[in-house]
């Protein structure tokens, strides 16, 4: 008789877990929502892990549209964490500026999302109460309906409605005049740097607006402006009288920050800090220095945003 040897079938392979698959798919969405809230990627980043662990309990079949139910969750964790975010900013030393993130290419094609996410534009949504910014990134950024957004910040939709229209108007009132192409937004900071690097008060006076506005944020471990700095001609002698000493000792290269042009300085090889401008009717109407060590972690590898 034979002896025979059974094969026994290899067992069939796992498929993508649908849950996993969902979250992977629109994580950079999330990110993106959660960053616009906060304006901090590192509590963005906390904001990922926390939507995940109530992603993962979720009924799957119970759910009708998987990224308007993952933008809820992820918005929910924001705003909680926006509202103790807001305690943390009031011990802050100097002006709080939010977390620069080197943004991949396509951010700046999209015109709408790269100014949203700007420098200028994230520090206005700080003028805004925490429901308000997140009813207005909600609904003018993501496109949720009403509804949704009500669930989110538990409110009726008829209440996000009137908030909607309050916050709307509250960010026209302050956003930047105009939008700035990102040929202009280059051509003005390397005149800027020019004019910084040279020491050339008229120049520097020319390209400012008279209510231009300098912040630098150290956040107490480098040393930086306690204080903004307000009016051409008090930030362009500012500029041309220190900046020059402490540039010559530096590499400068232009970085897209934010989706916008920015100036990125390095000291031995070391992220040092970055430059950002706010243009307004071709003027420089804001300056944002940031130099927090713990804000510039994210300047080395791109950071992917979408809508």
């Amino acid at each position: 008789m034979e002896n025979t040897v059974a094969c026994a079938e290899e067992p069939p392979m796992a498929g993508p877990d649908p849950a996993t698959e969902a979250f992977v798919a629109h994580r950079n969405l999330l990110f993106t929502v959660a960053y616009e809230l906060l304006g901090s990627a590192a509590d963005a980043e906390d904001v990922l892990q926390e939507t995940w662990l109530r992603w993962v309990g979720v009924d799957l079949d119970s759910v009708r549209d998987q990224r308007a139910y993952l933008v809820r969750i992820a918005s929910r964790q924001a705003l909680s964490r926006l509202r103790t975010l807001g305690r943390r900013k009031e011990s802050y030393v100097g002006p709080w500026l939010p977390e620069p993130l080197l943004t991949t290419p396509d951010v700046a094609e999209d015109v709408e999302l790269a100014d949203n996410v700007s420098m200028a534009m994230l520090l206005v949504l700080e003028t805004l109460k925490p429901t308000e910014r997140a009813v207005f990134v909600l609904r003018e950024v993501f496109a949720l309906e009403y509804d949704e957004i009500a669930e989110a910040v538990d409110k009726t939709p008829a209440a996000v409605r009137q908030i909607a229209h309050r916050a709307r108007a509250h960010v026209a009132e302050r956003r930047p005049r105009g939008s700035v192409s990102p040929a202009e937004s280059r051509g003005a900071l390397e005149a800027f740097r020019w004019a910084v690097e040279t020491g050339d008060l008229q120049r520097l006076l020319d390209m400012l607006a008279p209510d231009v506005v300098l912040l630098g944020d150290g956040g107490g471990v480098k040393q930086a402006l306690l204080r903004p700095i307000v009016g051409a001609d008090r930030v362009a002698r500012l500029l041309a009288a220190g900046l020059p000493k402490v540039v010559g000792d530096f590499t400068v290269e232009p970085i897209q920050v934010n989706g916008s042009p920015a100036l990125l300085l390095r000291q031995d090889g070391e992220i040092e800090q970055i430059v950002a401008v706010r243009l307004d009717d071709g003027l420089i109407s804001g300056l944002y220095v940031v130099r927090n060590p713990e804000k510039l972690s994210h300047l080395e590898a791109e950071t992917t945003l979408n809508r």
